[in-house]
């Protein structure tokens, strides 16, 4: 009589994380970005801005947005080739957010991980701090 032995599979690791100052990117929404920026054929020297705004269920929302350069008052930091722009009023609001990039049964897009906020709302677009 065999045994047999049955392996269970470990879950598949967490992406890794390129990390700025203030803000990550998973290496999946580092990819969706590219493709998104390559779809648009934006000049070189562009990229992508996150900003936060009032407004939303919960009182602020995050915004993305294609950008062909930096504004004077923004903080930029590229990620394997993509820049990302925060401008000085949304950066304390982004300081330790992770941007992951997800696909769900109702849903797909960019997710935003903050740990400094206080509530979020069903959307995952709003939130409190």
């Amino acid at each position: 009589m065999s045994h047999e032995v049955m392996h269970l599979h470990e879950p598949p690791a967490k992406p890794p994380v390129a990390t700025g100052e203030g803000v990550q990117l998973t290496a999946v929404a580092i990819a969706h970005l590219k493709e998104a920026i390559a779809k648009e054929k934006l000049a070189p020297g562009a990229g992508v801005r996150l900003a936060v705004t009032g407004g939303g269920c919960s009182g602020l929302s995050y915004n993305m947005s294609f950008e062909s350069e930096a504004h004077e008052d923004d903080h930029v930091v590229e990620f394997d080739g993509v820049k990302v722009f925060v401008d000085a009023a949304s950066e304390p609001y982004l300081a330790g957010t992770t941007v992951d990039y997800v696909v769900g049964l109702h849903k797909e897009g960019f997710k935003f991980s903050n740990p400094k906020a206080s509530r979020t709302c069903g959307c995952g677009e709003s939130f409190a701090v």
